[in-house]
């Protein structure tokens, strides 16, 4: 098969650079959001008190640590640059030992994001709601990685990763930085939710785009990122089809002049703004969402490494995706794994 066979060729040379946000994820998971609202409301007319027996689970967090943890779970080679205080370092260290010499970590001193992340039903479909303090992720520029040995790590990649722009007030100078000093890496930015920094994000990609091989985004930041553009309405509404999430990437990528990647709960899409492709979601009954995207962004940029066809490596994104979400303790998936599934699915 051949999208299998490009994998197992695949040969990284220097390392997957991902950065910059670390957080502490407390995952709560309601039956409905109602039952919590009606709980609090219960407490409050007491006077207050403990809302007991909600499940909750502490695990490490933020779009860059997540993807970096995926990427070492595909076999690959990566260098994670992040910010952690004393106890979050050792979260991360402890994390990734089993990876050995496979990952190279870079942790400035500062003070770890915390984000408590609500997962219910809503309609048809699970979601999930983060409250979160930023913590240091909000300053993360490139004086954190502007050392000699940093700059080797950059200049030697394969692939560069910068990762929830939207959590870090210098996203841009960071991007700018990291891609300028590793010209022989593939430039992959995934912006995470830009709702509040819609028109600072426009105008940086109006800025990076000579440097960036590829945007990353989902249906909620492909509309944001519409409306910044001046499209008018929603590319995607409350029941979109196949064709509208392949046009949406379609528009956005040539818009802002970046190939653009548009991962949704229907399917995923891809567009250089004249060809495009889409790929199905593989529908499974999902036992957590918190990473998700994450998962996908890591598969993404190791099928873009291997050379594989858009339409291939959608389809590999998606499996490794779909065998993340399905799993109860969002343990993402070894590339034995995801062969496996991309055996059956095709």
């Amino acid at each position: 098969m051949e999208i299998i066979e490009k994998l197992r060729h695949l040969s990284i040379i220097g390392s997957i650079v991902v950065m910059p946000d670390f957080f502490v994820d407390r995952i709560i998971r309601l039956e409905s959001k109602e039952n919590l609202f009606d709980m609090l409301t219960e407490k409050a007319k007491a006077g207050g008190g403990s809302i007991r027996g909600i499940p909750t689970t502490d695990v490490k967090g933020g779009n860059a640590v997540n993807v970096a943890y995926c990427l070492a779970k595909l076999g690959a080679k990566v260098s994670l640059f992040t910010v952690a205080d004393e106890l979050g370092a050792t979260m991360i260290r402890q994390t990734f030992s089993q990876f050995g010499d496979k990952i190279t970590l870079r942790i400035a001193s500062g003070r770890s994001g915390l984000s408590t992340c609500v997962e219910f039903p809503y309609e048809d479909t699970l979601v999930n709601v983060m409250v979160s303090d930023i913590g240091d992720n909000e300053n993360f520029g490139s004086e954190r990685i502007s050392s000699e040995a940093d700059r080797t790590i950059l200049k030697n990649a394969d692939g560069v990763m910068v990762v929830n722009w939207a959590s870090n007030l210098k996203g841009t100078e960071l991007t700018e930085f990291s891609f300028r000093n590793s010209p022989s890496a593939f430039h992959f930015i995934g912006p995470a939710d830009i709702e509040t920094r819609k028109h600072d994000f426009r105008d940086s990609l109006a800025k990076l785009a000579s440097l960036t091989d590829c945007l990353s985004i989902n249906e909620n930041e492909c509309n944001s990122l519409a409306d910044a553009l001046g499209f008018g309405r929603p590319l995607l509404g409350h029941d979109y089809s196949f064709d509208e999430v392949k046009g949406a990437a379609k528009r956005i990528a040539e818009r802002v002049g970046i190939s653009t990647d548009l991962h949704t709960k229907i399917g995923a899409a891809w567009s250089n703004g004249k060809d495009s492709a889409f790929a199905h979601t593989i529908k499974v009954e999902a036992k957590r969402l918190t990473g998700a995207g994450d998962a996908w962004d890591a598969a993404a940029i190791v099928g873009y490494l291997a050379g594989l066809h858009p339409q291939e490596r959608l389809l590999f994104a998606n499996c490794c995706a779909s065998l993340y979400v399905r799993d109860p303790n969002g343990e993402p998936p070894s590339m034995n794994n995801v062969f496996e599934l991309v055996e059956r699915v095709l």
